[in-house]
């Protein structure tokens, strides 16, 4: 059925409705009829994750005196359990940490590089002008377990094992699988049935698990168990980095035991953008994070409200900064250790002028250049966590696509990550494939402060979706004065196809799909003017987000309602 004839069909249906039981729509009391549920409101501690259990786990481990940082990698222990489509210690973690002590910001950058005994001559040897999906050859060092250690040094208080005991029985004694988690594993986990250990592990009699089947993996607990005894030198010097060495000699990988014992996690400065009064900070390359910096300077001068929340105009006047911000994002980000990547001009306000001049208010833009700054498909988790000390935590961890590369090393109950795939074999291109290098990355913590002090924790999980939603919940909040359950909750707009840092380049304006929030007659506009909307079921991110109540000194919580979890606050 044509989409628009089905969104009229189920608008005259809600009209019907409503006319029926005598309502309008604003039956909530705040009066956006869009919003699930209320904020969430508690004094001494908040977190926010995309499973219950992981909330849960994190609320205890503050109650017991752990340190916002305690709580989040406890969360994050459980969810590469419970969440393995889009988490765990076989891929990368970033972060970024308010400090109440120091009355700052502080980042990490936990994501691993390349293996050096792969070249790209092995890739012109293999006749591969991309680097495959899954499989040996996308591999990369995992970051996250040395992210994890590197955070407790500097601010955690209990003890690691503390930590890791909660996914540790978890993953001995089993769990009831969430809804939209056992989604995503019936639609990736199949298709990776013949990499090796995968069935075994994550495919129990041969299938998926469903919503409330009891999954356990008992690998992953002596892994946790392990790791929770002899600290982060047995992952990346000792019994698990022996293992996962012979392992991938075994199959084809060129991940080794020196990869590892070389890895090391980075302390790096945030980058900010002021907006409309706020300081939205994200991390630098090798990240995407700073293109949210560059939408947002692309759309300050423009009176959004005034253009009307999800309207035609509201809606163009965002894709288009994305495209114009995104084509930067293919041509420039990268390792810094490897490509002179220009943060500053990137993200100038001055640049950002230049920029605006490619932009039509009538027609979506086609091809965009990339600027001269010098003048999809990811699946992951995001979690928020904010102790009674007002310490903050914003944190995103994945493996890459669902399950990365689907590679579980033998008896350890964990896929490698498959973040390499990300990387390009164009020569001379910022991100092309070196030994020892970090690829390209789409996962993005985020924080906002106002006249210094915290002000928000958030993230949008979702591939190439993270800036959008970055940028999306950001008007919501800031130019349209939704609180933060109604800015996560409001129908958003995801577009495809812009030129990605793999090489590939937009063509015909990419893709602009629409939440079934958006009404039928904005979907006509769009199209109208050059768009090419489509229905989509899914892609449109996961948000959790924390914000700090100076006035009441208090902690409000909002979780995505397009996910399983939840924000709980004591």
């Amino acid at each position: 059925m044509n989409c628009y004839v089905l969104m009229m069909g189920m608008a005259l249906v809600a009209v019907s409705s409503m006319a029926a039981f005598g309502q309008g729509g604003g039956d909530r009391l705040t009066g956006r009829s869009f919003a699930t549920r209320s904020e969430v409101i508690a004094r001494s501690g908040m977190a926010a994750t995309s499973h219950p259990l992981a909330t849960q786990i994190a609320i205890d481990i503050l109650k017991r005196g752990g340190t916002a940082v305690d709580a989040a990698i406890a969360a994050n222990a459980a969810l590469g359990l419970m969440e393995p489509t889009g988490s765990g210690i076989g891929g990368d973690l970033f972060a970024i940490v308010w400090s109440a002590k120091d009355q700052k910001l502080h980042g990490l950058n936990a994501s691993g590089r390349s293996p050096r005994g792969l070249t790209r001559q092995h890739f012109a040897e293999q006749k591969l002008d991309s680097i495959p999906a899954r499989g040996p050859l996308p591999v990369s060092v995992p970051g996250c377990l040395d992210g994890w250690f590197e955070l407790h040094q500097r601010f955690g208080r209990l003890p690691m094992a503390e930590l890791l005991a909660p996914a540790i029985r978890y993953a001995r004694d089993g769990f009831p699988v969430t809804e939209v988690i056992g989604y995503y594993w019936g639609r990736g986990g199949p298709a990776l049935a013949d990499q090796p250990n995968f069935a075994a592990t994550y495919l129990p009699d041969g299938k998926a698990p469903i919503k409330g089947e009891i999954f356990r993996n008992p690998d992953l607990a002596r892994t946790y168990d392990l790791i929770a005894r002899q600290g982060r030198d047995a992952f990346y010097r000792g019994e698990l980095a022996a293992t996962i060495d012979a392992f991938c000699r075994r199959t084809g990988c060129f991940l080794r035991a020196e990869d590892l014992a070389n890895h090391k996690s980075t302390w790096v400065d945030p980058v900010s953008t002021n907006y409309r009064g706020y300081d939205v900070w994200e991390l630098p390359p090798n990240g995407q994070g700073i293109a949210a910096l560059q939408m947002l300077n692309l759309l300050e001068p423009i009176d959004l409200r005034a253009l009307g929340h999800n309207s035609a105009d509201y809606l163009h006047h965002l894709v288009e900064a994305k495209k114009i911000a995104y084509e930067d994002r293919a041509r420039f980000y990268a390792d810094m250790d490897f490509s002179n990547v220009p943060v500053a001009g990137l993200v100038s306000k001055d640049y950002a002028r230049q920029r605006w001049e490619l932009f039509d208010s009538k027609h979506a833009s086609r091809k965009l250049p990339a600027g001269d700054p010098s003048l999809q498909r990811g699946d992951t988790i995001y979690l928020t966590v904010a102790d009674k000390d007002r310490n903050f935590v914003s944190l995103i961890q994945s493996n890459y696509m669902s399950f990365g590369s689907g590679l579980v090393p033998d008896g350890l109950g964990f896929c490698l990550q498959n973040r390499g795939a990300l990387f390009t074999l164009e020569d001379g291109h910022p991100n092309v494939y070196e030994p020892g290098k970090r690829p390209f990355h789409t996962i993005i913590p985020a924080f906002v402060t106002r006249d210094g002090k915290p002000f928000m924790s958030f993230g949008v999980m979702g591939g190439d979706m993270q800036p959008q939603g970055h940028v999306q919940v950001l008007c919501n909040i800031i130019d349209f004065g939704m609180n933060l359950q109604e800015a996560g909750d409001a129908a958003r707009f995801h577009h495809t196809g812009s030129s990605e840092p793999t090489g590939q380049t937009m063509t015909d304006g990419g893709r602009l799909a629409l939440e079934s929030g958006i009404p039928p007659e904005v979907r006509r506009e769009l199209a109208q003017r050059g768009h090419k909307v489509h229905c989509a079921s899914g892609g449109f991110g996961g948000y959790q987000a924390i914000r700090y109540d100076a006035v009441h000194d208090l902690l409000i919580g909002a979780s995505e309602s397009r996910k399983d979890g939840f924000a709980a606050g004591y």
